[in-house]
């Protein structure tokens, strides 16, 4: 059963995948799929500025600069939020060294 099926399928693939040798190049060359640069002209929706020139809509943003600038400010939350922990403990021990003279 299982080699039956294996064959069937090899047929089908086979049938698939075959160009057709009656013809000319032209006629083979159609086979071949060619999407050219059709894509990249297609635009969706409103155009994507710089964020300097609309710095109040983060949705016009382009989408690099979106991300940039999203992770700068989450690195000054993290940076922030450690120094207002951690930086107390530098002045107390400055503050124990000039108590003790």
């Amino acid at each position: 059963m299982a080699t039956s099926l294996a064959m069937m399928t090899a047929r089908r693939a086979a049938a698939f995948n075959r160009i057709p040798t009656s013809g000319s190049a032209a006629q083979a060359a159609s086979f071949v799929p060619r999407r050219g640069l059709a894509g990249a002209a297609d635009h969706h929706g409103p155009p994507k500025v710089n964020f300097w020139q609309d710095p109040t809509s983060p949705s016009k943003w382009k989408e690099e600069h979106f991300v940039l600038i999203s992770l700068s400010g989450w690195g000054l939350v993290f940076y922030g939020g450690y120094k207002l922990f951690t930086g107390g403990k530098k002045n107390k021990e400055e503050n124990l060294v000039q108590a003790s003279h």
